[in-house]
């Protein structure tokens, strides 16, 4: 089955998690109560995508913490295909990184089925009631950050803070497959 595409609509209650973090504390939805607004991103250390991104997202993390955002990345992938994906060696990034964000480890993988996650880096970005409000990419030039044109995340958060309806809640996520396991 190719579920490419599909995905938790604008409105959607995010799902609940629990979920073990390169801190080695588990988290829950709930542990982020104090957060006003909830940015999730499917993530993980081997996708040429979201290694572009780190960068764009530890800033975003640090511009709008004042503001009530956190950022929660969560690592689906299989590290039995994918050893550089595996507990470890998110550790080892994160610290590498500097990350100031959690990063949280989806081992069953449950997690990004409930969000209908498909790819790395996709973005869903949750308002103060905990409903979806964006979802898809971070901007339109992975490759080449002095020359984006299109910052849809950060537009979205910075509309999402200043209390009007954000005006492209969807964009196409672009990046690697999340690595399934396989069900034998």
């Amino acid at each position: 089955m190719n579920n490419q595409n599909i995905k938790l609509s604008i409105g959607s209650v995010i799902p609940n998690f629990k979920l073990k973090s390169t801190d080695e504390k588990f988290y829950l939805l709930e542990s982020f109560d104090s957060a006003k607004y909830l940015l999730v991103i499917f993530s993980c250390n081997h996708c040429p995508y979201v290694q572009a991104y780190e960068e764009r997202i530890i800033s975003l993390q640090d511009e709008f913490l004042e503001e009530g955002l956190r950022v929660i990345a969560i690592n689906s992938n299989d590290p039995a295909t994918h050893p550089e994906d595996s507990f470890e060696k998110m550790q080892q990034r994160a610290k590498e990184k500097s990350f100031n964000f959690y990063y949280l480890h989806d081992e069953d993988q449950s997690v990004a089925k409930a969000f209908d996650a498909v790819s790395t880096p996709e973005i869903f970005l949750f308002d103060e009631k905990r409903r979806l409000v964006y979802t898809g990419k971070i901007d339109d030039n992975w490759r080449e950050p002095e020359r984006v044109n299109s910052r849809y995340l950060r537009d979205a958060i910075l509309e999402l803070i200043s209390g009007v309806e954000v005006s492209v809640p969807e964009t196409f996520a672009i990046g690697c497959s999340i690595k399934w396991k396989n069900k034998n």
